[in-house]
């Protein structure tokens, strides 16, 4: 690991050092947050340690400029303070921070903190794997853009705004907006399976030819289930086999492959199908233009119990605006 340690005081930045070298890591030193900006964009640093109180820039303003301007890949922070009032904590967080270490602190509980980042990012490894996985898969037609991308923003955006619901809160756990970002680029894996001539097809399928399209949904959830009979903990395996079969059910029973009925059908596909048909509807293709966010948000609406979980569909008439802004910022 590359971590940054950011701290105006020569003693503890000399201690930090000494610890985390003898840990094995890669560390690299600032004694302000400008300073460790400029580091930051010069290297590849995957934990920062800072000081909360610094010159120039302490350590807050240095988490919310990360933040804010997001180099590629998520950086990890630990802010180290004297301060440990709740209110403290409650800034640090809505700052960014994702961990806490009171000085002075031993030699234990800082490499502990470490251990903890670094299974935190493992799983931006995993994210990136699942991604790369997803993008082959979708290499095979040339017409979709950067329908991923969209995809999984959007499948955030609605999870989290989901959770935020009555219905949903005591029921859904905290990660669930982050496993769906993960995991919804995987909706269309099945597509592998499908054969050129059925997938590329410029015009409308036949019968038989819809009938062959529509196996991609058992496709991907088969391949998915034989990883996750291989690692039957890694719940974002089953998250994603859940979306690839199930993601074009439909919430009165007319989908398929299975012809599932609203909660039968696994919420992260219910969340996934909407996202899905948004990009469908907002999007240009060879064979169609793209309607406006007008015309998609009635079709949407008009679907409520019909094909979407009318849940759903409120949580995306409350974040709509931001669905826009996805749609201008991530055109193909």
């Amino acid at each position: 690991m590359n971590i940054l340690v950011a701290d105006d005081d020569e003693v503890a930045l000399t201690i930090a050092e000494k610890i985390l070298v003898n840990d094995g890591q890669k560390v690299l030193l600032a004694n302000d947050g400008r300073e460790a900006l400029d580091i930051i964009r010069k290297n590849e640093i995957q934990i920062v340690i800072s000081d909360w109180n610094m010159p120039n820039m302490d350590g807050i303003q240095l988490c919310r400029s990360l933040r804010s301007n997001s180099p590629i890949g998520y950086i990890y922070f630990i802010i180290v303070t004297v301060r440990n009032s709740k209110q403290d904590m409650l800034e640090g967080l809505n700052a960014g921070a994702d961990d806490f270490i009171t000085k002075p602190f031993e030699p234990a509980e800082l490499l502990f903190r470490i251990r903890t980042a670094e299974r935190i990012l493992a799983l931006e490894t995993t994210s990136v794997t699942l991604f790369s996985l997803a993008k082959l898969a979708e290499s095979k037609d040339t017409d979709t853009g950067k329908h991923l991308e969209r995809i999984r923003l959007y499948a955030r955006l609605l999870a989290s705004q989901l959770i935020q619901m009555p219905e949903f809160n005591d029921s859904v756990p905290s990660n669930y907006p982050e496993l769906l970002f993960q995991t919804s680029p995987l909706h269309d894996i099945g597509k592998v399976g499908i054969p050129d001539y059925v997938l590329l097809k410029p015009g409308s399928l036949n019968d038989n030819e819809w009938m062959i399209m529509k196996q991609h949904s058992q496709i991907g959830a088969d391949t998915l289930q034989a990883a996750l009979d291989k690692y039957p903990g890694a719940e974002f395996l089953r998250i994603a086999r859940d979306i690839a079969l199930s993601h074009h059910e439909r919430w009165d029973g007319s989908g398929y492959p299975n012809g599932l009925e609203g909660t039968e059908i696994p919420l992260s596909a219910r969340i996934v199908a909407l996202a899905d048909v948004y990009d469908a509807l907002t999007m240009k293709r060879v064979y169609k233009t793209a309607m406006s966010g007008e015309v998609a948000h009635g079709i949407i609406t008009d679907l409520a119990g019909k094909q979407f979980d009318p849940l759903v569909v409120q949580a995306f008439l409350a974040v709509e605006p931001q669905f826009i802004a996805i749609k201008q910022e991530y055109q193909d």
